[in-house]
């Protein structure tokens, strides 16, 4: 069954028919053919070693990945991998992200350490999200882990799920954290009306050799003395003020604040390499003046983050008002100062 018919069906209030076994897989080959559906648990894809909750890799050509500015998603950890497919390399684009062959698998992993100043320790694994790329597109699955840490199970209709761990300051923090529907997936993975995937692009990659590494191992395709681009990370306090805040707008707020976006008819475009400054917000008054705006008159006031719509929309936690709309419980903190700093220095 198809995952959007059966979102039709679910919406009309319909009896669905019964549901097929899920498959059990010795290898999942995604593109040469079509499935009825998906497996239901995660275990089914032999992605990883067993106990599963160690995400240890099941494969030779799965690897972990690291990015220079990742996306604020209510302070989770996420532990990132690519799994290709036999004899297939990743080819190399300069500004968006990487050629991936048909085949390939993105897997995200969300958990929270119950002591943020013991990261390695104990921590509970709430969801694994996969990226699929099978012949004509992209298919976003989710999977929600059980309290056991031993499965996980698909999710369609997406869940509330009550975590809570010690922050760095040693405070007790509880949330009921969010893991997305399906059709939510689509609402930040969205470029130009097709699913696409975020935030595996060479700028993002460019870290501690990784994409050199790749090269090595013939995963990727890079030409030699290639120029790599890179992506600032806004928690490093030593690099620039305005290449860390046009950073942390890139990964937050850019893949619907672009020119292929979702949000492009607001004319609000927020990508690092952006360089008209009235798109990027500066005495840009709102589209359509509505909540949204807080009653304020521009996107950006130079000097003035209490006067901008922009600093409003990252701080507000309130429906109608938040940006990001989905996929935060929790304002970002360090991210709204370091926004807040880098409009009070503009001129």
């Amino acid at each position: 069954m198809r995952v959007g018919f059966l979102i039709f069906i679910l919406a009309m209030g319909c009896s669905a028919p019964e549901k097929k076994q899920p498959m059990v897989l010795e290898e999942v080959s995604l593109g040469a053919k079509e499935m009825d559906d998906y497996p239901k648990y995660l275990s089914e894809w032999k992605l990883y070693q067993q106990p599963m909750r160690e995400l240890e890799p099941a494969h030779d050509r799965m690897f972990p990945y690291t990015i220079n500015a990742a996306l604020f998603s209510d302070y989770a950890f996420k532990a990132r991998f690519i799994k290709l497919p036999d004899g297939e390399k990743i080819s190399y684009r300069v500004n968006e992200v990487l050629d991936f062959p048909i085949g390939t698998i993105l897997i995200k992993n969300f958990y929270y350490p119950s002591d943020f100043q013991k990261p390695d320790d104990a921590r509970r694994i709430l969801e694994t999200r996969l990226l699929i790329h099978e012949a004509e597109e992209w298919k976003a699955i989710v999977y929600r882990w059980n309290d056991e840490q031993t499965q996980a199970e698909r999710l369609i209709l997406g869940e509330q799920v009550p975590v809570e761990w010690k922050d760095k300051e040693d405070v007790l923090q509880r949330i009921n954290y969010s893991i997305p529907s399906q059709p939510q997936c689509k609402s930040c993975h969205d470029l130009g009306g097709k699913l696409t995937p975020i935030g595996p692009s060479a700028r993002q990659l460019n870290r501690d050799n990784q994409l050199i590494n790749w090269n090595e191992e013939g995963w990727i395709d890079l030409k030699e003395n290639i120029q790599l681009p890179k992506l600032t990370d806004y928690e490093n306090v030593n690099e620039p003020l305005d290449l860390r805040a046009r950073a942390w707008l890139e990964v937050n707020c850019a893949h619907c604040h672009r020119r292929e976006g979702p949000a492009k008819n607001s004319g609000l475009y927020l990508l690092a390499s952006q360089t008209d400054l009235y798109r990027l917000g500066v005495n840009k008054p709102p589209i359509a003046a509505g909540k949204g705006s807080g009653g304020l008159k521009y996107s950006i006031v130079p000097g003035n983050p209490d006067q901008s719509i922009l600093v409003h929309r990252i701080e507000s936690l309130e429906p109608g008002e938040m940006m990001p709309e989905l996929g935060r419980k929790l304002t970002h903190r360090e991210g709204v100062e370091l926004i807040r700093e880098w409009i009070e220095e503009m001129k």
